[in-house]
C-alpha cells in the first residue's frame, strides 16, 4: 500500500535504471511469448489440414514445399493439445516458483529458466520429426521454465517500483507478453516462406539464449547493489521499501488466503483474461484462415495486428492508471475496478460484434483487433492488486493466480479444438459467446468483492517477515 510520506526529491524516470529494468523485462517477456507463439502460425503450415474435414490447405501447398516445411498429419484435437501443453508445465511449477522467488535470488531463477526455455525451443523441430508426443513433452517442459519466469519476475517490483510508478513499470514489463505475438506472427510468415518453419524455432531459441546471458550481467536483486546506479536513485527507490525485508523462512497463511474473497476476485478476473487471450493467441490464425481464406504471409500480418494494438493499449493503461492515482481523481480501488470493467466487458462486447457485425473483411479485422487490445486493461489491475492486498506474499500469490489463469488457458485451448472439430458450422459462435459469458461473470465478482488495502492475514504483525 502507498504511504503518505514520500521523499521530497523525485529522481527523474527518464534513463533511470528502474525503467531500464522494466524494458529488460519487457524484452524477456517478448521472447517468452515469441517462443510460446512459434507453434501458432507454424501450425498452419506444419499440418496438411487445419480444416475440421481434413481438406488440404491449398495456399500452403502452393507456396511451401515439404523439404523446407515438413508436413504432419495432426488432427485438430492433437493441435489443441499441442497448443495447451505448454500450460501443463506452468500449472506444475508456478506456485512453487512464486514461493521460492520470495526466498531465493530472482536473478538466478529468471535467467536460468529463460535459458532452459530457449534451449528447448531449439529442439522442437527435431521433436516434431519423432512425433507429436515428444513435441507435447517439450512444450510441457517449456511451460515449467516459462511459468517460473512469469511468476518470479513480479517480485522484482516489490523492491524496485515506487508506489506511484507501479502501474507504468508493471505495464511496461508485462506488455512484452502482448508485443511478443505481434513480432512472432509478423516474422513467422516471412521465415516460413523463405527459410522454412523450423527456422522460426531456431531463431527464437537463439535469441532467448543470448538474452538470458545479458540478464545475468545487467540485473541485480537489490537496487542498492547495482554498481552503475546513482546514489540518489538508490535512496529514492529503497526509501519506499524499508520494511520489505527478505527472509529465508516465513509462514504462509494458506487457510486465510483460500478464504479471502478479494483474492478470489482477482482469480476470477485472471481466469477470464487467460480464457479469452489464450483462444485469441492460438486460434486467431485458424480463425482468419477459415473466415478470410488468405495466404500465409497475409495471415501472419492480420493475426499480428491485434497483438500490436494490445501492446499499445497495455502501455497506455499503465500510464492512465498512475495518472489517475497521482492526481487523486479516483480511489485506488475504483481505479482497479474501472480497468477490470474496461478489460473484460469491452472484449466481451467486441466478441459479440465479431459474430454479428463483421460481414466485411475490414469489419472482421477491426472487431478482432478491439477484442484483443482492450483486454490489456485487465493486466495493469490484477497484477498490481495482488501487491496491494498482500505485498509480503506477492510472489506466491502471483504464482497462484497465474496457475488459475494457466488452467483457464488449458481448458479454453483444448475445448476450442474439440468444438472446432465437432461442430464446424456454429463453432465460432459457441467459442465467442463463451468468452463473453465468462468475462461478464468475472467483472461482477470483482466489483462485489475486490479490495485494494492490505488484508488482515497479510499484515506484518501476524506473521514473520518476508
Amino acid at each position: 500500500m502507498m504511504d503518505n510520506k514520500f521523499p521530497p526529491r523525485k529522481v527523474p524516470s527518464f534513463c533511470s535504471f528502474r525503467y531500464g529494468l522494466s524494458i529488460l523485462l519487457h524484452v524477456c517477456n517478448v521472447l517468452i511469448m515469441s517462443q510460446r507463439m512459434c507453434v501458432s502460425l507454424t501450425m498452419v503450415v506444419m499440418v496438411n489440414r487445419t480444416d475440421p474435414h481434413g481438406l488440404p490447405n491449398t495456399s500452403t501447398e502452393e507456396l511451401l514445399d515439404n523439404i523446407k516445411n515438413p508436413v504432419y498429419n495432426w488432427s485438430p484435437e492433437i493441435q489443441g493439445i499441442i497448443f495447451s501443453s505448454i500450460f501443463y508445465g506452468s500449472v506444475i511449477f508456478q506456485i512453487p516458483a512464486g514461493y521460492l522467488s520470495g526466498i531465493y535470488s530472482v536473478k538466478k531463477m529468471v535467467g536460468s529458466t529463460l535459458f532452459v526455455s530457449s534451449l528447448i525451443n531449439l529442439f522442437i523441430p527435431l521433436a516434431a520429426q519423432v512425433g507429436e508426443t515428444l513435441v507435447i513433452v517439450c512444450r510441457v517442459a517449456q511451460g515449467v521454465a516459462q511459468g517460473t519466469v512469469a511468476a518470479a519476475q513480479q517480485v522484482i517490483w516489490i523492491k524496485w517500483a515506487p508506489p506511484l510508478e507501479r502501474g507504468r513499470l508493471t505495464s511496461i514489463s508485462i506488455s512484452g507478453f502482448m508485443l511478443g505475438p505481434f513480432i512472432t506472427l509478423i516474422a513467422t510468415g516471412f521465415i516460413c516462406k523463405s527459410l522454412g518453419w523450423p527456422m522460426v524455432f531456431y531463431i527464437m531459441g537463439a535469441c532467448g539464449c543470448t538474452l538470458s546471458l545479458l540478464w545475468f550481467v545487467l540485473f541485480y536483486d537489490e537496487p542498492k547493489d547495482h554498481p552503475c546506479m546513482s546514489i540518489s536513485e538508490k535512496e529514492y527507490i529503497t526509501s519506499f521499501h524499508v520494511q520489505q525485508v527478505s527472509s529465508s523462512e516465513y509462514s504462509l497463511p494458506i487457510k486465510d488466503m483460500l478464504k479471502s474473497l478479494p483474492l478470489w476476485a482477482i482469480c476470477m478476473c485472471i481466469f477470464a483474461l487467460f480464457w479469452s487471450s489464450t483462444i485469441i493467441l492460438f486460434y486467431t490464425p485458424t480463425f482468419i484462415n477459415s473466415k478470410l481464406h488468405v495466404n500465409i504471409n497475409e495471415n501472419g500480418l492480420l493475426s499480428a495486428l491485434p497483438h500490436l494494438f494490445s501492446w499499445i493499449f497495455g502501455l497506455l493503461a499503465g500510464q492512465m492508471s498512475d495518472f489517475l492515482l497521482s492526481r487523486n481523481i479516483f480511489s485506488i480501488l475504483n481505479i482497479r475496478k474501472l480497468f477490470i470493467m474496461l478489460g473484460l466487458l469491452l472484449p466481451a462486447l467486441f466478441c459479440v460484434c465479431l459474430l454479428y457485425l463483421s460481414s466485411s473483411f475490414y469489419g472482421t479485422i477491426i472487431f478482432l483487433i478491439l477484442a484483443c487490445a482492450t483486454g490489456s486493461f485487465t493486466m495493469v489491475a490484477v497484477i498490481v492488486n495482488t501487491l496491494e492486498i498482500a505485498p509480503r506474499y506477492c510472489g506466491f500469490l502471483n504464482g497462484f493466480i497465474l496457475v488459475i489463469g494457466t488452467i483457464a488457458g488449458i481448458i479454453s485451448s483444448t475445448l476450442t479444438g474439440i468444438i472446432l472439430n465437432q461442430d464446424p458450422e456454429s463453432s465460432w459462435f459457441k467459442i465467442f459467446f463463451l468468452i463473453a459469458g465468462i468475462n461478464v461473470i468475472g467483472v461482477i465478482f470483482y466489483l462485489i468483492f475486490a479490495k485494494a488495502e492490505i488484508q488482515d492475514w497479510a499484515k506484518e504483525k501476524q506473521h514473520t517477515r518476508l
